[in-house]
Formats: structure tokens, sequence, C-alpha cells
């Protein structure tokens, strides 16, 4: 059986909205930090706005999956990933570590840090 958190990174690799919306409650507490922003959402649709449409738009192509961990702090898992990537700056590593809680299997409670795009080349 596949946890969240894979589900959570294999959503994020396929780009696929659908799948990364129908993981987030109705009234998800999103917070993420990327090196130079915050970001805050409550909704499943505005949380994929912030991770599909502005952390990895379309100018992002995902190459693969470098590396996954996954463990728990008592009551909130964490996942762990990095993806490489090309941009239109050429290759990049991409990691963030997502803690998440759930109510059911609907993620309800989710903090992001992202390292940032970080250029391989």
């Amino acid at each position: 059986m596949t946890s969240v958190g894979e589900q959570w990174v294999a959503a994020i690799a396929a780009g696929d909205r659908a799948a990364l919306t129908a993981l987030l409650a109705d009234d998800v507490d999103f917070r993420g930090v990327t090196p130079r922003m915050a970001w805050e959402g409550t909704t499943p649709e505005a949380v994929a706005d912030i991770v599909l449409g502005r952390w990895f738009d379309d100018g992002v192509r995902i190459d693969g999956l470098e590396q996954l961990s996954e463990d728990a702090v008592v009551d909130t898992q964490r996942v762990g990933y990095r993806f490489r990537t090309t941009t239109g700056d050429g290759p990049h590593l991409i990691e963030q570590q997502a803690y998440y809680r759930t109510d059911g299997d609907a993620i309800d409670y989710l903090r992001i840090v992202c390292s940032g795009y970080r250029p391989t080349s």
C-alpha cells in the first residue's frame, strides 16, 4: 500500500492536479516556505495553485525522483523528496520536506519547507 506521503510526491511528479487535490481535506491548513516567500492556503484548490501553479509550473520539467524518505514525529508524518528538474536555466535539484497530519485519508495539516531550485551545472 502506498503511503499518503508517497501519493503526494507522485502527484507532484506527474503534475496531477486532481490527484493532489484529492489528497487534501476541504479545510486544509497549509503553510509553505520557499527561499524568498511564505505561502498559505486553506482549500485543496488554493494548495494546488501554489504547488503546481507556482512552484512546479509549466516552466519546470520534473525529470526524476532522486530521493524519498518518510518518518513520523509522534502524530505528524514527514516525507522528504528531491527531484531532478529542468527549467529555462538548465538542470536543477530541488528538495522539500513536508510535515502532515491526516483526518482519515485526507491531509488536513500540511507544512512544507523548500530548498529552492539549486543549479547542477
